[in-house]
C-alpha cells in the first residue's frame, strides 16, 4: 500500500492531474480545487502552488514586533464543549490555549500543528497521525498519541448532545454503538495514532481543522475549556464576560512549542460589539477596537473610508433559509411535502436576495449548497424562479392559504436576506409573518425552528457540507432531511479521492437536493473585516478563524 506523507513532494497521480487541469484552465477556482486536495494528500503550500507553476503567496517582508494589546470587535458568547460549538467566535477566543491537529490556511491550504506530519494511504482507508513532539500542557503534561486518540474518541460519540463532530468522523463510528468502531482509532506507539477507516474517507484532514475540532486535555476539569482553560497554546483566559469582554493573557511559566515564531501579542481583548454594524462604526470612531471579525454590506467601504486596512477573502460562505421537515406547528408538519419546500425556492429570485442582503458583495448561488470553489462541484440545472409555478404547487399541496413565519437573527445582512425572501413570498402570494430573534437567544433553537435563516461557513469540499448539513441523524442537520439514496451516494462521495470522478456523483447528489427542495440557498458571499493600519497580520480567513498567534502590532 502507498502512503503519501505531508510535507513530502510525492503526491497521487489523481492529484498531479488535478494540477496540470488547473494550469491548463488558469483561473482561480480551478486553483482553489486543486489546493484543496493536494494539502489534503500532504503537499506544502510552496509543493502546492509549485504545481501550479507560481509561486506562493508573499508573506510579510516586515519583521513582527512583541507586545502590546489588542482590542477585536466581536461577539462574546458561552462557552460550552467544544465539540459542540455552533459559531466561529467561541473557538476564536479559546484558540489562544486550545489548538488543532491541523490548520486551514489563507491560502486555502492545510499546515500541521499539533499534528508534525500525516500519512494518507492511496485509497483513503489509512491515516497515521504523527504527533508533534515537545508540545506540552499548561500543567506540564506532554502531549502524547493517548491525548489525541482521546480526542478522536470524543469526537465520534454520536449521542453527545450537539456533537458536531461526529458527522466529520462517520467513516469511524460503528452505526449500532453510536461510537468509533472497534479498532479504528489505534495508538501504535506514545507519538503516532492510526486511523483503520471501513472505508474511504478524503474530508478527515479538514474536518480536523474545522473549529470545533479543538483538542482538550483528558483531565481538564470540565467540558466547558471557559470554566477550567487548559490547554496547549501560549495564551490563556483572564476573564469572560458574556455579551461584555473577553480577555486573553500570555500564560506565565509555559513554554509554547513554536516559540519565537508567534504569539507576539502580550493581550488579546474580544470587545463585544453585538450583531448590529452601526456599533462596530462607532466603537472605531469611540477607538475602542483596533479591528473586528467582520464586515458586511454597505459598511465595507463605509470602514475602508475611514482609513481602515480592509481584507477580504472569496469564500463559499453562504446564507441558508431552509424548512424543517420534521417540525410540527399546531399539530401537523408544514414542510414534510417536498412540493412545498420546492415552491417556497421557485417564489425567490436569488440575485435579488445577494442585491439585498450583501450588496452584491458575492455571486448567486443555486439552492445545493455546493459552491464552485469546491473541488467536485458539478453544473445542474437550479429550480427555475416561476413565482406563479409556485403558488400552483402549494394550491396542489392544499398548502395554499398557509401563514408562513420565517424567523431571523437580528443582524444585518441576516436580517436583511430574510427581509428579501419574505418580501418575494409574499409577493408571489404567500402568506408570511416575519419574526426577528435577538442574537442572545437565536443560537439556543437554531436549528429547531420550523421555517428560518441560518448562516454557513465554508468548508474546504463540498462533501464535507453535505455531510455536516444533511447527512440524516447529524447535530447539524437543521432541516431534518432525511434520504436513504442521499445518504449512500455521500458515502460513495466520500470515499471518492478523485475530484472528477466524484463531481459525477456530486451531479446525483445536488439533484436530489433540488428535487426535494431542502433549502433555498440563494448567494456565495465575499468576507471582509477591517483593522487599523497598526494591526499586522490580522486578515480575513476563508473561514472566519482568528489567527491569534500570527498577528502583531507596529507601535
Amino acid at each position: 500500500m502507498k502512503f503519501y506523507k505531508s510535507g513530502g513532494d510525492i503526491l497521487p497521480t489523481s492529484i498531479q492531474a488535478s494540477a496540470r487541469d488547473a494550469k491548463s484552465k488558469n483561473d482561480d477556482v480551478s486553483r482553489r480545487e486543486f489546493l484543496a486536495m493536494a494539502a489534503t494528500f500532504g503537499a506544502t503550500t510552496a509543493t502546492a502552488y509549485a504545481m501550479l507553476g507560481t509561486n506562493s503567496p508573499l508573506q510579510a517582508a516586515e519583521a513582527p514586533k512583541t507586545g502590546g494589546t489588542i482590542r477585536i470587535g466581536m461577539v462574546v458568547r458561552a462557552g460550552k464543549d467544544p465539540r459542540s460549538y455552533d459559531d466561529s467566535p467561541q473557538a476564536n477566543i479559546s484558540r489562544g490555549w486550545l489548538e488543532y491537529l491541523v490548520r486551514y490556511t489563507h491560502q486555502f491550504t492545510f499546515e500541521p500543528m499539533l499534528l508534525e506530519s500525516w500519512e494518507i494511504s492511496e485509497d483513503a482507508k489509512t491515516y497515521i497521525l504523527n504527533v508533534r513532539p515537545g508540545v506540552t500542557w499548561h500543567n506540564g503534561d506532554p502531549l502524547t498519541a493517548e491525548h489525541v486518540a482521546y480526542n478522536i474518541d470524543r469526537w465520534c460519540e454520536k449521542d453527545a448532545e450537539g456533537n458536531s463532530m461526529a458527522g466529520r468522523f462517520g467513516t469511524l463510528i460503528d452505526a449500532d454503538a453510536g461510537k468509533a468502531a472497534d479498532g479504528a482509532i489505534e495508538v501504535v506507539d506514545t507519538m503516532t495514532v492510526r486511523l483503520n477507516l471501513p472505508k474511504p474517507d478524503i474530508t478527515l484532514i479538514a474536518g480536523m481543522a474545522d473549529y470545533p475540532a479543538a483538542v482538550v486535555h483528558p483531565n481538564a476539569g470540565s467540558a466547558d475549556p471557559f470554566q477550567a482553560p487548559l490547554g496547549t497554546g501560549p495564551y490563556t483566559l483572564e476573564s469572560h464576560e458574556v455579551g461584555v469582554k473577553a480577555v486573553l493573557v500570555r500564560k506565565d511559566g509555559h513554554k509554547w512549542w513554536n516559540e519565537g515564531n508567534g504569539a507576539y501579542l502580550d493581550r488579546i481583548e474580544f470587545i463585544d460589539v453585538g450583531t448590529d454594524p452601526t456599533v462596530i462604526v462607532a466603537s472605531y470612531e469611540s477607538e475602542e477596537i483596533d479591528a473586528n471579525y467582520e464586515t458586511s454590506g454597505d459598511f465595507v467601504s463605509l470602514l475602508t473610508g475611514l482609513g481602515l486596512q480592509q481584507n477580504e477573502a472569496v469564500t463559499a460562505a453562504t446564507i441558508v433559509l431552509r424548512p424543517n421537515q420534521v417540525t410540527e406547528v399546531d399539530g401537523q408538519r408544514p414542510y414534510a411535502d417536498a412540493r412545498v419546500r420546492r415552491a417556497l425556492s421557485m417564489a425567490v429570485d436569488n440575485s435579488v436576495l445577494l442585491e439585498l442582503g450583501v450588496n452584491n458583495l458575492g455571486i448567486p448561488a443555486q439552492n445545493h449548497h455546493v459552491c464552485p470553489i469546491h473541488p467536485e462541484y458539478a453544473e445542474v440545472d437550479r429550480l427555475p424562479y416561476d413565482p406563479a409555478g409556485a403558488m400552483a404547487l402549494l394550491k396542489e399541496a392544499g398548502m395554499d392559504d398557509y401563514e408562513h413565519e420565517l424567523i431571523s437573527i437580528e443582524d444585518d445582512w441576516r436580517r436583511n436576506t430574510t427581509d428579501a425572501m419574505a418580501a418575494q413570498l409574499r409577493g408571489a402570494g404567500i402568506k408570511v409573518k416575519r419574526t426577528v430573534v435577538p442574537g442572545t437567544s437565536f443560537w439556543n433553537d437554531w436549528a429547531k425552528f420550523p421555517f428560518s435563516s441560518t448562516n454557513w461557513n465554508m468548508r474546504p469540499l463540498g462533501v464535507q457540507i453535505l455531510a455536516l448539513a444533511y447527512r440524516s441523524g447529524e447535530a447539524w442537520n437543521e432541516t431534518a432531511f432525511n434520504n436513504a439514496e442521499f445518504d449512500r451516494l455521500l458515502a460513495d462521495a466520500l470515499a471518492t479521492p478523485d475530484a472528477d470522478k466524484r463531481r459525477g456523483i456530486m451531479a446525483k447528489l445536488e439533484k436530489i437536493m433540488l428535487d426535494e427542495g431542502v433549502v433555498t440557498q440563494p448567494y456565495w458571499r465575499s468576507l471582509y473585516n477591517h483593522n487599523r493600519p497598526h494591526v499586522k497580520e490580522m486578515g480575513m480567513h476563508p473561514t472566519f478563524e482568528i489567527h491569534l498567534d500570527k498577528i502583531w502590532l507596529d507601535a
